[in-house]
Parts: C-alpha cells; sequence; structure tokens
C-alpha cells in the first residue's frame, strides 16, 4: 500500500506540520521573488540527477531510496507501460527541482534536514485547504486560515481567487514543482537559443504533480478551468509511474543513461540549464 500515513515515521509528521504552519501565500510570493532575483548556476541535467544520489525525500512514507533512484524508477514504468518519449522523459526529470536544496536555508524549510518547501503535498494558498489533504488536522495551524480575505467563498470567489480562473493563476504552496516549472520556463532568459519541445501537458505535470488534492482528491472544483480538465487525465497516468513504481531496490543505472541522454537530447537544444 502506497501513501499510507498511518504507520511511518516521525520526519513524515514533522515535515507536513512544518509546512502546513510556514507555508502560505505571503511565504509561497516571496519564494517566487527571491528565486527570480537569485543567482543562478549552470548544471547539466545529468550533474543534477546525480546530486540527488544524496537527496532523501523526508515527505515520502513509502522508500527511503535517494531521488536519483526513484527518478530512473518512474521513468522505467512509464517506459515499459509503453508511453509516448516525453512521458518518459517528464519522468525521469519531475522531481529535479529538490536541486534547490544546495543553495537551500533551514529558516525557508530547503535543505536535506528541514525539507518543508521542497517535498511533500502542495495545496492552493490564499484559500480554504480542503480537509482531504494529508494531515487535515494540521490545516488549523496555517496562517491563511486566519485570514479574512482568504475564506470567502461565494458565488464569484473562492478565497481570493475568481471561480474558475484556473490553476496556472493561482499561488500553490512552494515546492520542487513549480521550482522546476519555472527553471525550463525561464532558460531563454539566460540561454537565448534554449527550446523545450516538451508539449504543454508535460509542463503541466512537472508544475502540479504533488498537488494531489486536484489529481487524487479533486478538490478545487471552483478554481479549475477547462484546460485543467483536459490536463487531469495525464496527471493521473503519471502518478501511476510516480507511485507504483516504488521499490526499495537499486537499479543499474549506468546502463539506462545512454538511453535516457537521447531522449533528453531530442527534447532540450542543450542539457546545460541554469538553476
Amino acid at each position: 500500500m502506497y501513501r499510507n500515513y498511518e504507520q511511518t515515521n516521525m520526519a513524515v509528521e514533522i515535515n507536513y506540520l512544518n509546512a502546513r504552519q510556514k507555508q502560505n501565500y505571503e511565504f509561497a510570493k516571496t519564494m517566487i521573488q527571491q528565486n527570480l532575483s537569485r543567482h543562478k548556476s549552470k548544471m547539466n541535467i545529468w550533474e543534477v540527477i546525480h546530486r540527488l544520489d544524496s537527496f532523501v525525500d523526508l515527505s515520502d512514507p513509502d522508500i527511503t531510496l535517494p531521488n536519483s533512484h526513484h527518478a530512473f524508477q518512474t521513468a522505467e514504468g512509464a517506459r515499459m507501460a509503453g508511453e509516448p518519449e516525453w512521458m518518459q522523459v517528464v519522468c525521469l526529470i519531475h522531481d529535479l527541482g529538490k536541486i534547490m536544496y544546495l543553495w537551500g536555508s533551514n529558516n525557508t524549510g530547503t535543505t536535506l534536514n528541514n525539507q518543508w518547501a521542497i517535498v511533500g503535498d502542495t495545496f492552493i494558498t490564499g484559500c480554504p485547504i480542503p480537509d482531504e489533504v494529508v494531515y487535515p488536522e494540521f490545516n488549523q495551524y496555517n496562517l491563511d486560515t486566519k485570514t479574512n480575505e482568504f475564506m470567502i467563498n461565494d458565488e464569484i470567489n473562492y478565497g481570493i481567487y475568481k471561480k474558475g480562473c484556473g490553476l496556472d493563476n493561482v499561488i500553490v504552496s512552494w515546492g520542487h514543482d513549480e521550482y522546476l516549472y519555472r527553471v525550463i520556463s525561464e532558460q531563454t532568459r539566460y540561454l537565448p537559443y534554449f527550446v523545450c519541445k516538451l508539449p504543454k501537458e508535460a509542463l503541466h505535470i512537472i508544475r502540479y504533480h504533488s498537488l494531489y488534492l486536484w489529481h487524487d482528491k479533486e478538490k478545487y472544483q471552483e478554481i479549475v478551468n477547462q484546460q485543467d480538465r483536459n490536463d487531469l487525465k495525464w496527471l493521473k497516468k503519471f502518478n501511476k509511474y510516480d507511485l507504483y513504481t516504488k521499490q526499495d531496490k537499486k537499479m543499474n543505472i549506468d546502463e539506462l543513461e545512454q538511453y535516457y541522454d537521447s531522449l533528453l537530447k531530442k527534447y532540450f537544444t542543450t542539457l546545460d540549464w541554469y538553476w
């Protein structure tokens, strides 16, 4: 059984408690702005993957393998199922945003020891957090719940958002999803020749794959638009490989790199990115 939070270690629970206490609308906006102004470093995609050899997700109740192995397990699951190459690429890179731990800080929950703003299920800030979230008892500690403006829920607004505004127009709690989405989207600022050939559905998966309240529980119906509903099938398909390929079993990474290197070069003009 995956995502079993009833019999897990204390680190998982603490990570979620910190996220619910410290993640809110103002925090997420601040992290977006700080990332925009932060000095970027150039790293090859493969360097990032291998640097995740030392990253173990503190929010994951299922396995304790490094994230680099999870990347290959997810990609291989999609490959064996005959998914299109773009889905295999997404499965390989979906967690690369966790590399932010290299320049993170404990105060912002972005280090190996404090990961509450890197990993874990995300939620939309500036509006009520549905009770179907992991550890709903922690919702009472979220600062947005103490802001009346964010709790307004009538025929026009849901929290601070217009109903039907779509996911791309809200502020989701900060994590590796949003960070990697922005890394890809902003590459042309640093590399004018950069081209990403992934379809828009792939970027939607990258940006919202931790928003389980949407793609698993199908909450936020007041916020999503028709495009989000159309893309939901891809998130659900991706989720099968993200969750159900997890094994506490190491893989022969060297044998897989040649295949995935050729795929990466099909979808990106360069594997050297600014992170």
